[in-house]
């Protein structure tokens, strides 16, 4: 097992007190896929996974493999993510990394679709939602879809302009390579 397989470690007890009382910073009635409200970027990116097992991949989905295959350290108030569960996600290294909270709002385990969407929480560098579905193909290939809607939240995100566009664009390529393996 490698260190991204291991179980995520959990969150301290504070942080995950603090975060369980802060409100979502998503405005209400803001959906993935939906039209976004004006000044909110949407978009969709997808790949087909070949034939895999959708179960497998799901645990993988819902035990945060992604986003730690996809360099984030990751802080989890569960191991296997539910509704309600919070997770501080970590860009970067030390004090310089930036910190990424969110909370789980939906989470969809049926046959042939496993998704989970998480909305932001303060401190995070963005304001929206995040989608990470997994569904079965025809053909039983496995297709793996990140959707987002969101908006620069911080002073440093709004400064970034396309350069904070492109670092969401790289973060979700990474996403996609997760379980690409």
């Amino acid at each position: 097992m490698n260190r991204h397989d291991a179980p995520v470690p959990p969150l301290p007890a504070r942080t995950e007190a603090r975060l369980r009382a802060a409100q979502v910073t998503a405005p209400p009635g803001l959906a993935v896929d939906a039209v976004p409200p004006p000044g909110f970027r949407r978009f969709s990116h997808a790949v087909t996974l070949g034939r895999r097992d959708l179960d497998a991949a799901a645990a993988e989905l819902f035990s945060w493999q992604v986003q730690r295959r996809a360099g984030l350290r990751v802080q989890s108030s569960d191991a296997v993510l539910v509704v309600g569960t919070v997770v501080l996600l970590h860009l970067g290294l030390g004090r310089a990394a930036v910190r990424i909270p969110c909370r789980v709002v939906e989470v969809v385990d049926e046959p042939g679709l496993k998704s989970f969407t998480y909305a932001t929480l303060p401190e995070h560098p963005e304001r929206g939602l995040e989608k990470f579905a997994l569904s079965s193909t025809d053909d039983g290939r496995v297709r793996f879809t990140v959707s987002a809607v969101s908006q620069p939240a911080t002073r440093l995100a709004r400064m970034g302009g396309p350069l904070t566009r492109a670092a969401q664009d790289f973060m979700t390529r990474r996403y996609l390579a997760a379980l690409r393996t």
